[in-house]
């Protein structure tokens, strides 16, 4: 939730308040006194990290999307499979091979 800060036209003293967006609505409707004030331009974060503020299910969610599309800019970041682990893959699913049972040649 943002803090809003508001000047009092009367007494011009300034306060700042801590509420969703929602109850701000409210509260301007019940204190036609107060006005809102603008202090700074909103903060833009630039030059971050791609993989410092993941979580473990999110950096899994991930990669399986870069499995399934190998040759897309995530698979690059991620460090998805080549298209060609994929293709063994789909390969192995196809004639149902177990890793166990038959081994696959390398190309």
């Amino acid at each position: 939730m943002p803090n809003y800060t508001f000047e009092n036209t009367e007494t011009g003293e300034i306060t700042e308040h801590w509420m969703s967006i929602s109850a701000r609505d409210a509260f301007v409707k019940e204190n036609p006194h107060l006005t809102q004030l603008i202090t700074g331009a909103p903060m833009v974060v630039s030059g971050t990290n791609f993989n410092s503020k993941m979580d473990s299910g999110w950096k899994e969610n991930l990669s399986r999307i870069a499995e399934a599309h190998p040759n897309s800019a995530l698979a690059e970041k991620v460090g998805g499979r080549s298209s060609v682990q994929t293709k063994r893959s789909e390969l192995s699913k196809k004639h149902k091979l177990d890793k166990g049972s038959y081994k696959m040649k390398e190309l």
